[in-house]
């Protein structure tokens, strides 16, 4: 049993709101419902708005149940973040505090080691480039501080810098 074409436009209607339309996608679904209204094959109707069958049939469907504006495409739904705004406060915390040798057993924190940290205190598994890119968008960069020595003497950087390399 055929499926029923809403009256709502005729042909000549639909296809004046497409030439109207800006979204491709929303004029090429009008016209194939014009064609379809004009008495042309449902088959030949869909292929010469560059979809198929079926896809025109469910196009049908949406234009009868809300009209022109059934014809526009759906908003895609987003995933749900990784991590929570407290796991990113914590994760930020921790970053900003260093690692500490004794305890954590590493001197810089890294990608991989962020993530070892994630999974044992968040208890969530991250790649280390899901990682990276949850950290870009919260504003953090790959630059490291430049490395000190322990046992660096700030007096005799401030004579160097007073006399250059002169002994005193």
């Amino acid at each position: 049993m055929a499926l029923e074409i809403s009256d709502r436009y005729s042909a000549g209607e639909l296809r004046a709101m497409a030439r109207r339309e800006r979204n491709g996608r929303v004029a090429s679904r009008m016209l194939a419902l014009a064609n379809a209204l004009d008495g042309m094959s449902r088959a030949d109707a869909a292929r010469a708005a560059g979809m198929d069958r079926q896809t025109l049939r469910d196009w049908v469907v949406r234009y009868g149940a809300d009209g022109v504006a059934g014809l526009q495409d759906r908003p895609k739904g987003h995933p749900a973040p990784r991590l929570t705004e407290g796991e990113l406060a914590a994760l930020s915390n921790v970053i900003f505090r260093g690692p500490d040798p004794e305890k954590d057993g590493i001197s810089t924190w890294t990608l991989s080691e962020l993530c070892r940290w994630i999974g044992s205190h968040l208890g969530k598994s991250l790649h280390p480039a899901s990682l990276s890119r949850i950290l870009r968008q919260n504003d953090f960069s790959r630059q490291k501080t430049r490395p000190s020595h322990p046992a660096k003497d700030p007096k005799a950087q401030e004579r160097f810098k007073k006399r250059g390399s002169a002994r005193p």
